[in-house]
């Protein structure tokens, strides 16, 4: 392929330009890819799931105010199995529902802590 020699800086400032509007836009411009996209998507469905049921659950934890007493007991590390296993979180998809008892047993025990 033979260039003129007078395109040839053109040609390498496009090239340059280019690189340069990958990088600004990537680092400082605020551009992700799809797979990016797809993750932030599924973190902002996940918490808007988790928001959305954990009032449900505990209101269902209010009812059987002995079992808060035992939540409470607890180690922070076996909450959500407590809350699992005491059926607060039944109405939750499987995929969300550790999520869920997760952020119901804090709201609970932070709950207790207030009164």
């Amino acid at each position: 392929m033979n260039v003129r020699e007078s395109a040839k800086p053109a040609i390498w400032g496009a090239i340059g330009g280019a690189i340069a509007a990958i990088v600004i836009g990537f680092y400082w411009g605020g551009w992700i890819t799809g797979g990016t996209a797809g993750k932030m998507e599924a973190a902002s469905a996940e918490a808007a799931i988790v928001q959305a049921f954990t009032p449900l659950c505990v209101a269902k934890a209010e009812q059987q105010p002995e079992q808060i007493v035992l939540l409470k007991e607890e180690s922070n590390w076996q909450r959500d199995d407590f809350v699992i296993k005491a059926g607060w979180v039944n109405n939750v998809s499987e995929k969300y529902r550790s999520a869920v008892a997760e952020a119901c047993a804090s709201t609970v025990v932070e709950g207790m802590k207030a009164e």
